[in-house]
């Protein structure tokens, strides 16, 4: 069935996405989804670990092991809430902040080579696609 060809199409590409992000960010001293968090605080630094937690999508030992490691890093740094000390806010540090230009470069690159080939109106009907897959997956949970 086409179905089947296609979640084994999209598990492909997401195993050969991981596999060339693994080892790009490794390379400027990341681990595969800490860019994700960064990503989040460079929109908006000083946001709490709760709402790091939600807009990454992830457990809440998941972003503290992670948070953990990138503070060990000197990459980013916590600090308890001016109002609220149970809160805390999660702040990049320079390090933090000057790996904004290569993991971007990172993803650009890896667009570039992903859609290679590809006419605008191909990947307009994609994203239309892979948008409803998703609403479809979101509205089962």
């Amino acid at each position: 069935m086409i179905e089947s060809e296609i979640r084994l199409l999209l598990q492909s590409i997401a195993i050969q996405t991981r596999k060339r992000y693994t080892q790009a960010l490794r390379e400027i001293g990341l681990h595969i989804g800490q860019e994700l968090a960064l990503a989040h605080l460079w929109e908006q630094d000083g946001i709490t670990q709760s709402q790091l937690k939600h807009k990454t999508g992830s457990e809440a030992s998941t972003i503290s092991n992670m948070l953990r490691k990138l503070e060990q890093d000197e990459i980013i740094y916590r600090k308890p809430d001016d109002t609220d000390h149970r809160i805390s806010n999660v702040y990049l540090t320079e390090k933090g902040r000057q790996l904004e230009e290569p993991v971007h470069r990172i993803w650009r690159e890896h667009e570039e080579t992903m859609f290679s080939g590809m006419m605008p109106e191909e990947l307009l009907l994609m994203r239309r696609m892979l948008l409803q897959m998703k609403e479809n997956l979101v509205e089962e949970e």
